[in-house]
């Protein structure tokens, strides 16, 4: 049986690429939850489905899994939303307050919930490599992390660069995060990770990882040039979360199942 999608930001560049991209994986979008517009209504409507405006609809259910492209102001209703429906939850809503994640935690009490600041397959596997790096190169190398996406992204360091920075820490690097450098800061100290943000035109998201040691250097890129990846990525993660238990998953469980 096809499983049932609800697409919360159903008119976003993300939203809207999964709705583009559903059927290719034998979903059906049952529910299109979003604001309204002539894009909007356009995408929604070639499918058959009412676009809705009211995040709390989500309640009522009729659907196996949402898929969450929204806001950080939205975020909390669709949690609400999809515990009261009873069905899973991915989400790759970024920019997400310690309340929010306490939030998070706390509706996967009750459902399962995936949720990524980065959807994509190759940024896992970017995290994964960073991780390996740190731990054969030892401490005599430093860590410095550089985003760029497009000019209309409201939240900076993007929520990938804080997950790498935070695989960089759990592999040894420093724990302090130094967000830009202006001024005399001073020497570069070794408990330093470095993190810097660009935002410009329509990027729609590189991540570089630099790691510096004395005489010689490493660098890690991902360069994502279509959202496609991203919406491709939360597929996948829905159609394997639909019928697990309740708990907190990682795309890590999607693509490194236990034996």
């Amino acid at each position: 049986m096809s499983v049932r999608l609800a697409v919360v930001g159903a008119g976003g560049r993300m939203g809207s690429a999964v709705l583009r991209l559903a059927g290719e994986r034998g979903m059906t979008v049952v529910r299109a939850i979003g604001r309204t517009g002539a894009r909007e209504d356009t995408a929604v409507l070639s499918l058959g489905v009412k676009l809705e405006t009211d995040v709390d609809v989500l309640a009522s259910g009729g659907f196996d899994v949402a898929i969450d492209f929204s806001s950080v102001d939205a975020f909390p209703r669709v949690l609400r939303g999809v515990v009261a429906s009873g069905a899973a939850l991915v989400s790759g809503t970024t920019g997400l307050s310690a309340e929010a994640l306490c939030a998070l935690d706390e509706a996967a009490r009750h459902v399962p919930v995936l949720w990524e600041p980065n959807l994509s397959v190759g940024v896992h596997v970017l995290g994964k490599l960073l991780h390996q790096a740190i731990a054969a190169l030892g401490d005599g190398f430093d860590v410095e992390i550089v985003e760029a996406h497009h000019k209309n992204k409201v939240d900076a360091p993007s929520g990938t660069a804080v997950r790498l920075a935070q695989i960089a820490r759990e592999a040894g690097a420093g724990p302090d995060l130094r967000h830009g450098r202006e001024g005399r800061p001073g020497a570069r100290t070794k408990a330093e990770i470095g993190v810097h943000a660009v935002r410009g035109g329509d990027v729609v998201g590189d991540h570089s990882i630099h790691l510096l040691g004395l005489g010689e250097r490493l660098e890690l890129v991902h360069r994502a040039t279509n959202r496609d990846v991203f919406a491709h990525g939360a597929l996948r993660a829905a159609a394997w979360l639909v019928g697990r238990a309740a708990g907190r998953y990682t795309l890590a469980n999607v693509l490194e199942p236990e034996p």
